[in-house]
């Protein structure tokens, strides 16, 4: 018995995978040229989460490396048409200036999505008093101010 086309994987599933693990293995070189053909997917929503992902995992697997800068520089140019991907990638910079001690301006912060000030409160990055302190007293969501007091008290522990 054969299956039906109602319990095939849809085509988008399968493009999906099939996108997030070609850009897991995409040489360094080959990577921009990638992310550009996967946002020509006539699914944008799609593609967008595509790109959204493999964003998050790169920029986290670089973060303290000195790559970064080029690596978003040269993704800057690629998505600069999608706002949220920009807004992602400018959040990530944002996220990196913190966890090393770089400047980076208040308002960035304040301003900043809920997923960005969430992160900078994880503590799976190093994260300055001077950012929590911030978030304590004007992050955008009650569990943004509760997980920086939290790390402010106790700055070792993970939130």
């Amino acid at each position: 018995m054969t299956d039906s086309p109602i319990d095939e994987e849809p085509a988008e599933h399968r493009r999906f995978a099939r996108y997030l693990s070609a850009l897991e293995a995409v040489a360094e070189a080959d990577e921009a040229e990638l992310v550009a053909a996967v946002l020509q997917d006539k699914d944008a929503s799609m593609a967008h989460s595509v790109v959204v992902r493999h964003i998050d995992r790169r920029a986290a697997e670089l973060l303290a490396h000195s790559r970064f800068t080029t690596w978003a520089d040269t993704l800057t140019g690629i998505i600069a048409e999608h706002d949220f991907l920009t807004r992602r990638l400018r959040e990530w910079s944002l996220v990196r200036a913190i966890a090393l001690g770089d400047r980076w301006g208040p308002e960035d912060l304040t301003t900043a999505s809920d997923w960005c000030q969430r992160t900078v409160t994880t503590g799976q990055i190093a994260t300055s008093p001077e950012a929590l302190a911030l978030l304590a007293e004007q992050g955008r969501t009650r569990r943004v101010r509760n997980a920086a007091t939290r790390g402010l008290q106790h700055p070792m522990q993970l939130r």
